[in-house]
């Protein structure tokens, strides 16, 4: 089963669920876990291929779903979740599929629907990168300036890596999510639509949810709302705390 991080204590809110994007992990969401879970028990995993989880051939939205399936079976659900981007396609997938596990469903910055935003090309900076010679992050930090100037997007990838006297490794199966990648920015064809409550939050810097997207969010999900949150682009959580909190808040704790 998926790496599982919990927090809080159970109460008469739903348990939330928590699921992280691609190249991330639970350990990204822990700060926001920690401040939700003063009125509710909240649980972040690592998604396949990512983290402390385990490495399969497969990363299909089918199976991601699939494994956060048997995390809520474990957890006596219903429960709410919450997904980011890879994460939000996968909690889609479960919800439509396993709509009496969900209570409530809250996507960020995502769509259901293919994109052109392929990763593969940083997979493959990440794969030439000479890890094996490094003797701490930061060497590994000063050689991707060069191709990766984002100061950001450079720290995220490398919260990845790990700098180990048995060895340094990356916790994240580039080679499976290289191959998967046309399914990672794809969405699949599926069946039904998930009835209930749904919020998609939108970074207002974002054009992963665009109005070309309206139609089919509407369609798989028509109890929908979308809630715009200023001055933040994908990384939604990270860029606008404070008001992604007070949103999110709102929506879990909202009748």
């Amino acid at each position: 089963m998926l790496k599982i991080q919990s927090f809080g204590n159970k109460s008469n809110f739903p348990d939330l669920l928590i699921v992280h994007g691609l190249f991330g992990s639970g350990r990204n969401w822990r700060a926001i876990a920690r401040n939700i879970s003063a009125d509710r028990q909240v649980h972040i995993v690592d998604m396949r291929n990512h983290g402390e989880s385990f490495w399969n051939d497969d990363n299909s939205y089918e199976s991601m779903a699939e494994d956060l399936k048997e995390v809520i079976s474990s957890l006596e659900g219903p429960v709410d979740v919450l997904g980011h981007s890879m994460g939000g396609k996968a909690s889609m997938v479960l919800a439509i599929n396993n709509p009496n596990l969900i209570t409530k469903l809250l996507i960020v910055d995502i769509a259901p629907t293919q994109y052109k935003h392929d990763q593969s090309m940083n997979i493959s900076i990440m794969k030439n990168l000479p890890i094996a010679d490094l003797a701490r992050r930061s060497d590994a930090d000063q050689i991707l300036q060069k191709k990766l100037p984002n100061n950001s997007l450079r720290a995220f990838f490398l919260q990845s890596l790990i700098i180990s006297s048995t060895g340094n490794t990356w916790q994240l199966n580039l080679d499976a999510l290289e191959k998967n990648m046309d399914k990672i920015i794809g969405f699949p064809e599926i069946k039904g639509r998930f009835n209930g409550m749904t919020l998609f939050l939108k970074g207002e810097l974002s054009d992963y949810i665009s109005e070309q997207h309206l139609e089919n969010i509407n369609l798989l999900f028509p109890k929908n709302e979308i809630i715009t949150i200023k001055n933040a682009g994908h990384w939604v959580h990270a860029e606008a705390t404070k008001d992604f909190l007070l949103v999110v808040k709102k929506y879990l704790s909202n009748n």
